[in-house]
């Protein structure tokens, strides 16, 4: 009954696929949603969903990519997205991080992946980086492009993901919800309703207490969904329930 609804399996840091899928089915974890970002990592994630039955995939393209993107890149997506184990476009969105940014790239990039995957009826997966200004300006000014995708790995206030949850978004939590020093995201969970939440690892990255620090895996997202039932003092079974239930919501393709 568990699920993680957004992980890097093509990553390099994993040398031994087929023991890392062994390992989150042992743990109770049912399917994943391998999410792109560049055309190798969306392509990667096809041919993982074509391999093992758990794994759903998304494609699209990085904001750390937007500068380099090709013409045909996105012609390359979209045959990707008619897969029928593709279940959105992401991760696509903003990343001011760092030096190098150029903004007014990073938007057109956006919004041109968007408008895809409106025209093919699927979800957004969003990234989100010291953006949140400019995040909630695009999706309020382009609001039905945007209803019904998923603010991923969400470290935001409890404020944004009021204004993202009335924008029609579902937030989702990684293991960045166990860390000690990302202590709103305690506020933030408990204000999430029961039909728009998700759990998720992030994984290579983010490995949620007590592994911080080391490779994340799938098997993990169990540790978050401990914490966000902790903290909305629910039991573990009925938020997973939930959280699943979300995800089928979320992702249509899942099981057809």
């Amino acid at each position: 009954m568990i699920v993680d609804t957004h992980v890097h399996l093509t990553d390099n840091k994993f040398e031994d696929v087929d023991l890392i899928v062994k390992n989150y089915l042992e743990a109770g974890v049912e399917f994943v949603v391998n999410a792109g970002y560049d055309l190798p990592s969306s392509i990667g994630g096809k041919i993982l969903a074509e391999k093992y039955e758990s794994v759903y995939f998304a494609a699209g393209i990085h904001p750390s990519d937007s500068l380099t993107i090709k013409p045909n890149d996105y012609d390359v997506i979209e045959k990707l997205l008619t897969h029928k184990k593709a279940v959105a476009l992401g991760e696509i969105g903003l990343d001011y991080h760092y030096d190098d940014k150029d903004i007014s790239i990073q938007k057109k990039v956006f919004l041109e992946q968007a408008e895809i995957a409106y025209s093919h009826k699927l979800p957004i997966i969003i990234h989100s980086r010291d953006c949140t200004e400019d995040m909630l300006n695009i999706i309020k000014t382009n609001k039905k492009l945007f209803e019904g995708s998923v603010m991923h790995c969400y470290s935001g206030s409890v404020e944004t993901a009021k204004i993202l949850l009335g924008l029609g978004l579902y937030i989702s939590f990684s293991g960045t919800a166990t860390f000690k020093n990302c202590r709103k995201l305690d506020e933030v969970a408990k204000i999430i309703p029961s039909d728009r939440i998700l759990c998720e690892t992030d994984c290579p990255y983010l490995s949620p207490e007590p592994y911080r620090g080391r490779i994340n895996e799938p098997k993990n997202v169990v540790l978050v969904l401990e914490k966000l039932a902790y903290y909305r003092n629910e039991k573990i079974e009925e938020l997973a329930k939930n959280i699943k239930q979300n995800a089928l919501n979320l992702f249509k393709k899942i099981g057809k």
